[in-house]
Formats: C-alpha cells, structure tokens, sequence
C-alpha cells in the first residue's frame, strides 16, 4: 500500500515538474534482466555530481514511466536497486534494445534527472518443441537422399542467445541439414542416406536437439520415431486425369459442386485414400471445401462471376502407403443478375446560364453493366418534371441536354437524378445525381417592398438623422443584384431635393440634411430609384413621402395686451359694474399645430384676486364681484397662457384695469403707465392730467371767444359748441333720420379703427356724446329733428328776435358748454385707458347705462 502511494506521489510530482519545464539531466545505465531483488544497478551521485546526504535533504524521488516500480533509490547511498525481477521477454518481447526510463525527482530547488535503463538479454529460456514426440511412417522403399521437414524449435531469446543449430542423436540411416532462410530462421530436414528394410528394422528411435548460443548453452529435444512401412507398389488412380463441372455464382456455403473419387489395388492401410488439395492458390482454399474422406467439393466462401468466372483445382489423393495420384477439376462459374448498372460521367457542365438556348448538352456519360449477356443491357432514364432530356449516342453512351428554357429565379439548381435499369431477372436499378448550377442573367428589376413608404420626422431634427430606409430585392444574384440607391432630382419649398434628404446608395437608408421647421414644410416627398449592377441595369422607383410632425417650440404670444410692446396696455372699467362685466378679452397665439397651439389663460398674479376672474379658454376677464371705495383705482393683473405641448411653454402679460367714475367711453389717448416703479407711474399720469386739462381749457376759451366773435358779427348765424378734438369719425346717419353731413354727431356708437405703432390687430374704439350737439341751422330745417341724446330742441332760426332772448340763449348754451366741459375734466381724471377687443352690443350697453 505504502508502494502504490508513493509511486502516485512521484507521478504528481513528475507531472507537475513536467509543467514548471525543468530542464532535465539524462543518464544511461545497462542492466541484465532477471536480477534478484535488491541488487545493485548503478550509484547516481558520482553521475550527478551531488555531495554524499544531498538526495535526502533534496528529498529525491525514483519516478517510473510505467505503473509498475521496477526500481528504487536509496537516498541515504545513492544507489539504484532493483525493486522487482525484470523479465525482459514478459517486458519488450522481441524488441531490441529494451529500455526502461525512469526519472530522479529533487526539491529545492526543482530538478529532475532522466535515468535510461537498456535491458540486457541473457539466456535465461531454453529451445522449445511444439510437441514432445513426432511420428513419422516411411516406406521401406523411399529412396535415399529423401528429405523430410521437421519442425523447428522456438526460443524467445534474442540473438546469440536463439537457437544456433540442431543435432540428432547417432543413428546409421538418417542425418539433419540445417538451413537458414533471408529472416535467420533456421530449418531442419530429416535426410535418408541409406535405404530402410523393414524386417531388419521397422522402429527408429531418434532424438533432435536444438542447441542455442547462450552461455551456458541451453538445448531443447524432440523424440522422433520412424516407422517403417510395407512397400506399396500401387498408386491411387481417378477416373479422369480433368473434371469440367458449372457453379453458380453467389452459391450459399455448404453447396455441392463436385465429388470426385479415386481407387488403389492395394490392401490394407495401402488402400485407404485421403484427399487434399495440390499446389492450389489460396484464394481457392478460402472459397472451396475438399473432404479428406470423401472427396466432395464444397463450397466455403462468396462464388463472384465478375471477379472470377472459372477456377482450377488440383485434386492430390494418397493411399495409406504414402503413394498418390492427381486430377484436376475446372469450376466454371454461371452469371446470375446480381450487379446492378453503374453510371459513368464523361464531362459535365456544372454551371448553364439561364438563357442557354435549348438542346445545349449539359453532361455526357456511359452505362455500363458488369454481369452478361441479357443482364449486362441496360436502359436509361430521367425525371420528367424537369427542363433536361437524355439522348443516346450509342454504345451505351447518352447525352443529357436542355429541353424547356431556364429560370434561375424559379430554380437556382437541379439535382439531377439519372436512373440505369438492366434487362435481368429481376431487373436492377441505379441512380446517379447530377448537380447543375444555374448562373443568373440579369433579367429581374429590383423591386421594392412598397410601392410608397410613409415617414415621419420631428421638427428640429439634428441634421444627418436617420429617418428611415427604403429596400428594394432582386431576384437575380451577385453583382446582378446589387441593388444601389439614388434620389431623382426634385423641389421641395423652392429648395433642391438634394439640400434636404440624402440616401445611403448601399443600404438605402434616408438621412435628412438639414433641420426642418414645421412652420414652414410639413411634408415633402422624394423619389427613389433603385439600380442593379447588371449590364445593362436595371431599376425602378419608389416614392418617399416625409411628414414633418410638429413640436413645441413656439412659445405663445400675446396680440392684447400686445406682448413685448413698450407702451403699457390700461383698460377701463366702470366702478359701478356688477359681478361677471367683461372688462377686457386677452387674445394669444401660438405657432404651434394641433395640441400644441391649444391655449389656455390663467391669472398669475393681481393686486386683489378677489376683484377679476380670467376665462382659462375664452381668456374673457371678468369682474367676480361689485367695485367698492376700498378697491384701489388702478388694478394690475398679471396673465400668463401655457399652451398644451410637451413640455408646456408659456408667455405672460400685464394688464394695467382703472376703475372710473362717470364713463362714457370716449376715444382718447392713452397715457403711458410705466411698468417699472410705481412712483414714475404717478408722475407720469399726473404729466399727461395736466397737459390734458390745459389742453381743454385751452380749447375751451378759444370756442368762447370764437362763439363771442360770431354772434358779434354775425347775428343771424347760429352758435355751435365746440367740441374736443376727437379723430375724425366715419358718417353715419342718426337714429332721427338726420344726414349726418349736418355736423350732428349721432347718437349711436361710433366705431374707429385705430393702429398704433407696433400692434398686430385692430383697436376698436367706440363714442357717444358727451355734450349737447348743434348743427347750424337751416332756415328750412324743422324744429322736431332730433339732434342727440340729452339735446335740446333748438330754433332753427334766431333772426328777428329781441336782443335779450338773444342774450339769454346765448348764457344758456354757455353754461350749457360749461358744463360740459367739466364733465370731459371729469373723464379725463378718471379714465385713463382704452376699452379694446369689446363687442358694439356690450359697449353701447355699458355707454347706455353709464348714461
């Protein structure tokens, strides 16, 4: 146990030594086999040149090659021992040399020293007869110099030490001849050199001897007895001196096919015959039987007709004396269908074009059959659900040529599929396979997969982007079907195609150049054509229609109150209004599409939240209640609209409400409310009040002083109020049915349409009268037109009255222009804004109630 555990141990180590690539010292040694256990090989320390006690420290290790540990190491010594009895004829047979190697595993560091060990033959076996005894009948007659071969003896020692030579024991009538072959074999004949007579001496008794080289010689002997036997004057005769028989072929074991039978004159054991074949091939004792007894030919292996249609035998009988006689026997082989027609391929076209024309020959070839007559004729076929037919040409030989036009892309190969049939019983069939290429013409246009392909790209899009791919097939092969991509020339917006969209003309995949605005091209299309590399080439073509899908990139922007403007936006608002008067309507765009230009209003910030509401769609702002004395008198609301895009973008506006007493809407100019601090807000109001006010009473006493002027001079004429200066005002025709060319001012709205500096829509504006208007009079004008609300009826005519209803008339039409004067004061102080974006009916209806 503790053998097999460190004879593992030593093969680990010598494997991992074999790993780590440890260079390895080799040493020869020689040994005689059959050394006893224990004996002494060789001493490795003056070899190796190690100091006495080194092995030990080192841990030496003896690693054998093999599983089995012939040998061991001392450590202590040096010295190689013999582990177990080496038997070099057990160990290497017959090779020469026989070695062993082993190797010395040391530590510390790593070493390993390849020991190799030749085994020396020594003569250790002696020469071996097969049999003890041989037995040997010869007839007395024989006549001298007759040689009769004896067996050799075997000695599995090699060289010198093999059997060298034989001798036989004195004897007066025989004597050995030894001769060797071209291997070194010896052989040994047994030679008659005087006559033999059985009544002198019918037993012999001899030994032979074979004598190896060894040393000491060992010998091996063989007892030979020799009997003498009668004269057998007779020899054994056949009936025929030749035999003729048929056999067919493929005949199972065991089948009779002749018997043949010959007779001796003698008596006794001189009679009795044996049969035995003659000087006959080999190949004919492998496929025939000869009974010794009987003499019936059998048959023992496959009977071929095509390997061999007929064989000859030579049939050796021997009588009981030692005589015999010979015949020979013809075997004559019959054909049976058993072989079945082989085809045979001359020249073949591996490859046809597909526009070959027809009756182009695509392969030659022969049938043949190798059995005979009837079963070597032959027929020959193919499919029918091909485009290819056979021709024969004679002699077997047929042609197989082109029948229906090609199509490569309906079939890009046949397999072929010829089949021979014989003319035997029953008839055998082979098949033989032809693979025939068909090479590609161009004949196909690529084609698309559609006919027209949908795109889709966002706006914004980073330039080089792919949008998508076109793909087209062709059915044809190799540079045939290479299919390159190109874009016809084409507009798209006044542009090139080209500036736009490029293709890839190996992939066909569509790149955008440029990035696209959905404001300005939501769509375009482009064609694509696609080429083959054939000669000629051909294409087709494919429309590509792009859409350009919208993204939120417009902010809103505010037309009222007008976004970015530097005049700030006021609207009025009457403080006697009741909850839900529309104070003004905020009106966005966006230029967006679709759910992205969906708007929505929402009040960010104002000075009382309470006071207004903002419609989230309508963007309509509305009072939520009544104004009170506590509201301030200028209310600045901040409005932001998002639109309804991912992510949402917005814009904001302010919107500057003045609640004012007194409204009646007049068209005026709007003074500027700065945004910026609220203490230049007040000063800048305040500017515009007092430049206003100067302005009426400007125009106030210079209508005074006019009126005085006229009624001086002119007596008769009429007085007429001077009114403040307003835009002009398109004609109208008042409500009375008076022509509005009189100079009366109507008493319905007026609208204007104004366009101030920077705005995107109209401004309308809207006025009623604030004073009292007259015309002057025609003579022939009645006195029931009426003029305007709140007017008076007037005479048409103050001629011919007293001077003091004169007078008086005049006092009333001053106090009357007095008062309204201080009205417009009035106005101007409270109403510093424009109502903008209001319906006509909602105006007039705020105008009559302010009334």
């Amino acid at each position: 146990m503790d053998d097999i555990f460190g004879m593992r141990k030593g093969l680990y180590l010598l494997f991992f030594l074999s790993l780590s690539g440890v260079v390895c010292v080799s040493i020869r040694y020689s040994l005689p086999e059959e050394k006893k256990r224990g004996s002494l090989v060789a001493n490795v320390l003056k070899d190796l040149k190690f100091e006495p006690g080194e092995l030990l420290t080192r841990r030496a290790q003896l690693v054998s090659n093999t599983n089995q540990q012939y040998f061991r190491l001392d450590p202590h010594s040096g010295n190689v021992l013999v582990n177990e009895k080496i038997d070099r004829e057990a160990l290497c047979g017959l090779a020469d040399p026989c070695l062993l190697l082993t190797k010395i595993a040391l530590e510390k560091p790593l070493e390993v020293n390849s020991i190799e060990l030749k085994i020396e033959d020594v003569n250790d076996n002696s020469p071996k007869f097969s049999k003890n005894e041989l037995n040997l009948e010869v007839p007395e007659n024989v006549p001298t110099n007759t040689r009769f071969p004896l067996e050799s003896a075997q000695d599995p020692d090699l060289g010198g030490n093999s059997v060298q030579n034989y001798t036989l024991s004195p004897n007066e009538h025989f004597r050995l001849d030894v001769q060797s072959d071209e291997f070194g074999s010896k052989y040994v004949d047994l030679v008659l050199e005087k006559p033999l007579d059985r009544e002198k001496q019918a037993h012999l008794g001899l030994t032979l001897t074979a004598v190896d080289g060894g040393v000491p010689q060992r010998t091996g002997t063989v007892r030979i007895n020799i009997n003498v036997l009668d004269i057998n004057d007779n020899f054994p005769e056949f009936t025929q001196s030749e035999y003729k028989v048929q056999l067919k072929e493929n005949s199972p074991e065991g089948t009779l096919v002749f018997k043949v039978e010959a007779r001796d004159l003698d008596f006794g054991s001189n009679a009795q015959i044996t049969y035995s074949f003659h000087r006959v091939p080999e190949k004919v004792r492998n496929l025939f039987q000869l009974h010794q007894s009987t003499g019936e030919i059998t048959v023992l292996g496959p009977i071929d007709y095509e390997e061999e249609t007929s064989y000859y035998m030579n049939i050796k009988a021997t009588d009981g004396g030692g005589l015999s006689g010979h015949c020979k026997v013809l075997v004559e082989i019959e054909d049976e269908n058993d072989n079945a027609p082989e085809v045979s391929l001359i020249s073949t076209s591996s490859t046809m074009r597909e526009d070959s024309p027809l009756d182009t020959v695509v392969a030659l070839f022969s049938v043949t059959d190798r059995d005979s007559g009837e079963n070597s004729k032959t027929s020959c076929s193919v499919e029918t659900n091909i485009p290819f037919a056979l021709k024969a040409t004679g002699n077997n030989n047929y042609q197989l040529m082109t029948q229906r036009p090609l199509d490569r892309e309906k079939d890009p190969e046949y397999n072929i599929t010829i089949t021979a049939t014989d003319w035997g019983s029953p008839r055998l069939t082979s098949k033989r396979t032809i693979r025939v290429l068909i090479s590609d013409i161009n004949d196909n246009p690529p084609e698309f997969e559609k006919s027209k392909y949908e795109m889709q790209l966002w706006e914004n899009n980073i330039p080089g982007l792919l949008m998508g791919s076109v793909r087209a097939v062709d059915l044809d092969v190799e540079e045939n079907a290479k299919v390159t991509y190109s874009l016809l020339p084409s507009n798209a917006s006044g542009a090139p195609m080209a500036s736009y969209v490029s293709i890839n003309s190996e992939t066909g995949n569509l790149y955008v150049l440029r990035s696209l605005d959905y404001e300005q091209i939501k769509d375009f299309q482009v064609t694509v054509r696609a080429s083959d590399g054939g000669s000629p080439p051909l294409s087709s073509e494919a429309v590509v229609r792009v859409s350009v899908l919208d993204e939120n990139d417009n902010a809103p922007f505010f037309l009222y109150p007008l976004q970015n403007s530097t005049s700030p936006c006021n609207d009025l608002v009457p403080k006697s209004v009741e909850a839900g008067y529309l104070v003004a309507k905020v009106v966005a765009v966006d230029g967006d599409s679709g759910q992205n230009s969906w708007l929505s209003y929402e009040l960010l910030k104002a000075t009382d939240p309470s006071l207004f509401s903002l419609g989230a769609q309508n963007g309509e702002v509305r009072t939520r209640r009544a104004l009170t004395e506590r509201d301030t008198n200028k209310q600045r609301l901040i409005i932001q609209v998002r639109d309804n895009g991912h992510p949402p973008q917005t814009s904001t506006a302010t919107l500057n409400i003045l609640p004012v007493d007194g409204f009646s809407d007049p068209y005026m100019n709007i003074a500027s409310v700065s945004h910026e601090v609220i203490e230049e807000e007040d000063s800048s109001l305040t500017m515009y009040l007092v430049v206003c006010l100067a302005a009426v009473s400007f125009v106030f006493l210079i209508c005074i002083i006019l009126f005085v002027v006229i009624k001086m001079h002119k007596k008769e004429s009429s007085f007429i109020t001077a009114l403040p200066h307003f835009p002009p005002t398109l004609p109208e025709i008042p409500e009375t049915g008076v022509d509005s060319q009189s100079g009366s001012l109507s008493r319905n709205y007026r609208y204007d349409v104004c366009l101030t500096g920077g705005s995107l829509s109209s401004e309308f504006r809207f006025l009623r009268p604030l004073i009292p208007v007259f015309s002057v009079g025609d003579p022939k004008v009645s006195e029931n037109h009426r003029i305007s609300s709140g007017s008076q009826v007037i005479p048409e005519q103050v001629e011919g009255r007293e001077p003091r209803e004169q007078y008086i008339m005049f006092k009333h039409k001053v106090v009357q222009l007095h008062n309204a004067e201080q009205n417009f004061r009035e106005y101007l102080l409270s109403h510093i804004a424009v109502v903008r974006n209001q319906q006509p009916s909602s105006l007039q209806a705020e105008s009559e109630k302010f009334s």
